[in-house]
C-alpha cells in the first residue's frame, strides 16, 4: 500500500469530524473544547478560527497537536499549508477559493492529508480527477457557522458521490442529531459538526449522542456501494 493509500484508508475510518468555533463555543478555550470533543468520540479535530492570525493559530496549533496525538485522533487545519506544515498537523482543509489542491500538496508534503470542499457534481469530479485526499461536500442544510454559506446541496448530492464516487468524503452543512439519521441513510460515513456541539452547554455529552447514533448506524447497515468514479487512475469504472 503506497503513501496515498495509507492516508485514504485512515480517513476511511473516520465517523465524526468536529470543526471548532471558539466564538460558538462560548469563548471556551480550545484545549477545553477539543479535550471535551475527543472525550465524547470526535475521530477528527479541525481548527477553524476566521479571525485569529496565523501566529495565532500556530500556537494554539500546537498545543492542539500534541492533545490529539495522545487521544490517537487526527487534527486538520482550516486554510493555511503553511500552518498545517509547522504544527505537524495531520493535513489541511481548504476551500473552493483557497490555495490550489497543488499548491497545498507541496507546501504540506506528500504524507499530509489536503481536503477541499465542494458544492456540486462538477466540484467532486474534478477534486477525484486533482487526487484530493478527502473533499466534504455541503452544505446539506442550512447553516449558521459561516457568513455567506454556499447554496444547500440537500440530500440528493450525498447519495450520488456515495453511490457513484471512490474518493472518501465528510457531509457538512447544518446536521443536527434531529436530522443525523437522514444523511447516515443517504450514504455519509463521516459527519462533520460545528454549530451543534460547539453551542453545546455540554461539548464531551453532545459529541456522545452523535457518535452514539453513527455506531449504531453502521452496526446496523451495510453500507457497501457500487462506485462509478475511481479515484486511484482518476477515470470512469464504467
Amino acid at each position: 500500500m503506497n503513501m496515498n493509500e495509507d492516508l485514504r484508508e485512515k480517513i476511511r475510518n473516520w465517523r465524526l469530524y468536529v470543526i471548532t468555533d471558539r466564538q460558538l463555543a462560548g469563548n471556551k478555550s480550545y484545549e477545553e473544547i477539543v479535550s471535551e470533543a475527543i472525550k465524547g468520540g470526535a475521530d477528527v479535530i479541525q481548527l477553524r478560527d476566521k479571525f485569529a492570525s496565523k501566529d495565532e493559530l500556530i500556537n494554539v496549533g500546537k498545543k492542539l497537536r500534541q492533545i490529539t496525538i495522545e487521544a490517537g485522533v487526527s487534527f486538520i487545519v482550516n486554510d493555511y499549508p503553511e500552518v498545517t506544515k509547522i504544527v505537524d498537523a495531520d493535513g489541511v482543509h481548504i476551500g473552493q477559493k483557497d490555495t490550489s489542491f497543488a499548491e497545498a500538496k507541496k507546501i504540506v508534503g506528500e504524507n499530509k492529508i489536503v481536503g477541499l470542499s465542494t458544492h456540486n457534481k462538477e466540484q467532486i469530479l474534478e477534486a477525484i480527477r486533482m487526487g484530493v485526499d478527502y473533499i466534504g461536500v455541503g452544505p446539506v442544510f442550512e447553516t449558521t457557522s459561516k457568513e455567506n454559506p454556499d447554496p444547500v446541496i440537500g440530500i440528493e448530492l450525498i447519495k450520488w458521490v456515495s453511490q457513484k464516487c471512490d474518493i472518501p468524503f465528510v457531509a457538512i452543512g447544518g446536521i443536527t442529531l434531529n436530522n443525523l439519521d437522514k444523511v447516515l441513510s443517504s450514504g455519509a460515513r463521516c459527519i462533520t459538526v460545528i454549530s451543534a456541539i460547539m453551542q453545546a452547554s455540554d461539548i464531551k455529552r453532545a459529541t456522545e449522542q452523535f457518535k452514539k447514533i453513527i455506531n449504531n448506524f453502521f452496526y446496523h447497515n451495510d453500507t457497501t456501494n457500487t462506485t462509478i468514479y475511481n479515484q486511484k487512475d482518476k477515470t470512469i469504472l464504467y
